[in-house]
């Protein structure tokens, strides 16, 4: 007969084995993969890239940031990129494909910022935002000839699938590491789209609007909060606003800076801090863009200035 003091100890060091080899396979790949396209859900694209990176590992854990992007629009995806990564656990991968010129000579790349997240897709201008406010750890180009989808050599216009997909799926199953990506390129080789940088002259702070808040039509600006206080602005005080397309005005509105919407009342226009702290303008409970005619990109100027009451 078992003592059951030895079957009672035997069966903890069971259950905890199997404890062990269960964390350790989740841990294997704990890592996001975070997809991101212009590719829209009407067809089986994105469904295949997800396919591609479970044919990888099919543990993986993967999550759509968007795929309504607009049709080429590389800046809007740069910014969509520069909103959400940070909230993402350090390690993420994230692949995006906005890329007009696949299968031209633009490098198909991988770049690790100095916070610890990787970002694949090709170097058009993608990662121009991520680039500046995260920094380049390094830079790699993507060996094709060792990490593409096997059987995929004579396609030519589906990367996000046979390259990018794959590849970022390899990274975050451990399949592969970094190094493993393919050769460094110089870290400052990164390519970027120039754009307007919001800047302080005098009582007016200079930017451009770099999105819309698409759902409730309220105008976002580059001008962090910290160019704002450099003007002093207290609670309810009343800025003027301008709003410019390729130095042309498009609206100009007068309205105080508020906390929250309810500031205002219905249907009145207010200046507040969007949730990543930047300057933005919007009309509570109201459409701000679509009353003015406004869009967003590196085209379209904004100027906010305090306006003195005296």
């Amino acid at each position: 007969m078992k003592d059951p003091m030895i079957i009672k100890k035997m069966s903890k060091l069971v259950a905890g084995a199997c404890l062990g080899a269960l964390l350790l396979s989740n841990a294997q790949a704990a890592t996001p993969l975070v997809l991101m396209t212009d590719f829209g859900t009407a067809d089986g694209a994105v469904s295949a890239m997800h396919g591609v990176a479970y044919g990888v590992d099919p543990k993986l854990t993967i999550s759509d940031l968007t795929h309504q992007i607009p049709d080429y629009d590389i800046w809007l995806g740069a910014y969509r990129l520069y909103q959400t990564a940070n909230y993402w656990p350090e390690g993420t991968v994230f692949v995006s494909v906005i890329d007009p010129g696949v299968g031209t000579a633009r490098k198909s790349v991988v770049l690790k910022t100095k916070n610890g997240r990787y970002f694949v897709g090709p170097d058009n201008g993608l990662f121009t935002l991520i680039a500046e406010r995260d920094g380049v750890a390094e830079l790699r180009e993507i060996d094709e000839k060792v990490n593409r989808l096997a059987g995929s050599a004579e396609s030519y216009t589906f990367h996000g699938r046979d390259v990018y997909a794959y590849v970022g799926a390899r990274l975050a199953s451990g399949a592969i590491s970094f190094e493993q990506v393919g050769p460094v390129l110089p870290s400052e080789s990164v390519v970027k789209i120039a754009y307007q940088h919001a800047v302080r002259d005098g009582n007016t702070i200079r930017g451009i609007v770099p999105v819309l808040d698409v759902k409730y039509g309220n105008v976002w600006t580059n001008i962090p909060k910290a160019l704002l206080d450099e003007l002093q602005v207290k609670l309810h005080d009343p800025l003027q606003v301008r709003i410019l397309h390729k130095g042309k005005q498009v609206a100009k509105v007068t309205a105080p800076f508020e906390h929250t919407f309810g500031g205002v009342a219905k249907g009145k226009p207010l200046v507040y801090l969007n949730s990543l702290l930047d300057v933005a303008v919007a009309i509570s409970q109201g459409d701000f863009a679509a009353k003015h005619h406004i869009e967003s990109g590196v085209d379209w100027e904004v100027e906010v200035s305090k306006v003195n009451n005296k």
